[in-house]
This record gives structure tokens, sequence and C-alpha cells, in this order.
């Protein structure tokens, strides 16, 4: 067993590893959108864990933009966590059992992302556990192979697993193992290469880092984009059921909003920490978080009623307050 734990013992399979009080600021100070997606909020909690501030890394959010069907599903560049944190995520070769794979890394005190099935997962048990497959990363730090147990990081929180549910992660049922079109799972394990920027260090590489992100911005107001695709979507989420408007939200008002609501909070980081940006600005970037949040009420209550709700204002809102926050940055550190 990897001794390396953040705890003092593996709990029981039922209840989160830790306590609230321990997640990052970004996960328990007020938020609109209280979750962003599974690999944004782990790696917050994982940079955490390390001892690293994740505002420093949040520069991703300014390059969002409108792929057609969704947005930029906001991720953390790898790169940019090896250039602040001195932390390497590498993709981890598997050709043994997940499980040996994972002894083997967390062995050495490394830890081991890897895409697993909620299906699996206690901590989902509202949503997805033993009800449905679906896909997430997870973050997993100690293992425990005669006990079946390991404990892991997973969206905002950190828990722990055994039994059965340890066989499902590890394909080790006799379903899963023994199912040879099975493709082995994407895994990464991160591992320290030298010590993190601190203080003055990690704010000027942090602006460096936003600078060049800045470049790669979209050459067109994404929201207005949207909008111009926004009606045929709207058709579709009428005539389709349920499952299909969660899909939806998440991955278009979801994924603006909570994109948006971190580059506030980021840009509030650079203001405590002496980098002067205009309040209009982030002003404006958590206006974009909480008009998709309306829109994503309002959508919900249309489909109830089987009525057509435009949402124009809701757009009209945040197509001119994304104008007044990407340009202006760009303006500002460009």
């Amino acid at each position: 067993m990897n001794a390396r734990s953040p705890s003092d013992a593996v709990t029981d399979t039922s209840t989160p590893a830790d306590d609230e009080s321990r997640r990052h600021a970004l996960h328990r100070e007020e938020r609109v959108w209280l979750e962003t997606n599974c690999y944004v909020d782990l790696w917050i909690e994982l940079l955490h864990h390390y001892g690293c501030d994740p505002h420093a890394a949040l520069n991703f959010t300014v390059t969002q933009a409108f792929e057609g069907d969704q947005f930029t599903f906001p991720k953390f560049s790898l790169d940019d966590i090896a250039r602040l944190y001195g932390l390497q995520a590498q993709e981890l070769a598997i050709y043994d059992t997940l499980e040996a794979h994972v002894r083997e890394q967390t062995s050495r005190g490394q830890m081991v992302v890897v895409e697993v099935d909620s299906f699996w997962l206690p901590d989902t048990r509202a949503t997805a556990y033993r009800q449905t497959h679906t896909k997430t990363t997870i973050a997993i730090d100690v293992i425990d192979t005669q006990a079946k147990r390991i404990t892991y990081f997973h969206n905002a929180g950190y828990f722990s697993l055994s039994g059965e549910d340890y066989d499902g992660i590890f394909r080790l049922t006799p379903g899963l193992a023994s199912d040879v079109q099975a493709l082995f799972p994407y895994v990464e394990f991160v591992k320290r290469a030298r010590s993190s920027l601190e203080g003055d260090a990690l704010v000027q590489r942090s602006v460096d880092l936003l600078a060049l992100r800045l470049v790669d911005r979209p050459a067109t107001n994404p929201v207005a984009q949207w909008r111009a695709a926004f009606p045929e979507h709207l058709r579709a989420l009428l005539e389709r059921d349920p499952a299909y408007y969660h899909l939806y939200t998440f991955n278009v008002m979801r994924q603006l909003g909570s994109n948006f609501e971190l580059l506030s909070k980021y840009l509030g980081w650079l203001n405590r920490n002496g980098v002067e940006v205009a309040s209009e600005i982030q002003t404006s970037a958590q206006a974009v978080a909480s008009e998709a949040m309306v829109m994503q009420f309002r959508l919900a209550r249309a489909r109830m009623r089987s009525r057509v709700d435009t949402c124009e204002d809701c757009l009209d809102s945040m197509q001119t307050s994304y104008d007044k926050v990407i340009e202006p940055l760009a303006a500002r550190f460009l």
C-alpha cells in the first residue's frame, strides 16, 4: 500500500474522505456556477493538494470560442501548469492492468489521472452511481490492492471506494475482464519536476502566459456566433427529450457561464496581487456567468410549458458583456 495520503486513514466508500473546509477557496466561496466540469474542478483541487494556487493558471479562460454545437470545453493548460508550478502531467502507457500501473505510480509518490466510468463512483450517487455509464476523470493518490480500496479526487471533492466498485473501476469483474474488445483508458500521471513559482514570480509568469493566451483569443464574439445558431438549437431543445436538454445546457450554458466566472475570479486575483485590471472588465465577465444561468432557467421553464422563448435579452446582455471583457483585456496586456 502507498502510504502517501492527504488523510490519516481511508474512510468508508459512502462518505467523502475529507471535509469541505479542506477544499480550495474557488470551491468554497460564493459562485453562480458551483461546478465547471470534472477536469477543471479536479485540477483546482489537485493544485491545492500540491500547495499551489490554481488562480494563476486560469488565463486559459480568455480563449473560449463557440464551436458550432458547443462552447470550447474549459481546461487548464498542462504546459502552463508545468511552467507555473513545476508539475508535469505525462501520458501513462497502459500495457498491463490499470491496477498494476496505478500501484507502481502511486508508490513513487505520483498522482494518476484516469478516465473512468461514473457507474462505479459512490460520490456520484445522486446522478450516475449504479444508474448510468458516463465518462469522468478522477485522480488516484492511494491504492491498497489487498484491501481493494483507493482514495481519489473527483470534481471538487476527495473520496474513497472499495469492494465491487474497486473491481469495476479497474475492470476486474469477470464480465469486464473478459471483454477483449475493451480499449485501455486514457491515463496520465502527475509528478513534481521542480518547485512551484511563488509570490511576484508566480504572478508575473501568469501575466506573461495571459498575454500569450490573448493572442489566441477568438476573432469574433462567440456569443454572437451562438446567437446566430440558437434558433435551430432551440427547435431541437423543444422537440427532444429532457435528457437532451441537460446535455445541451451542460455543454453550452454551463461551459460558457462557468468559464467566465473563473475568468472573473482570475481577474480579481490579479488585482489582489498588484496587477491592475479595470473593475468593469471583471464585473462584465461575471455578468456573462450570471446571464448564462438565467438563460438556462428560462429554457427549462420554456420546455415545461412547451412554448418558445428566444431569450433575446439574455443574448443581448451576454454579447455586450463579452465585448467589455476580451478586447479590453487585450488592450491592457498586449
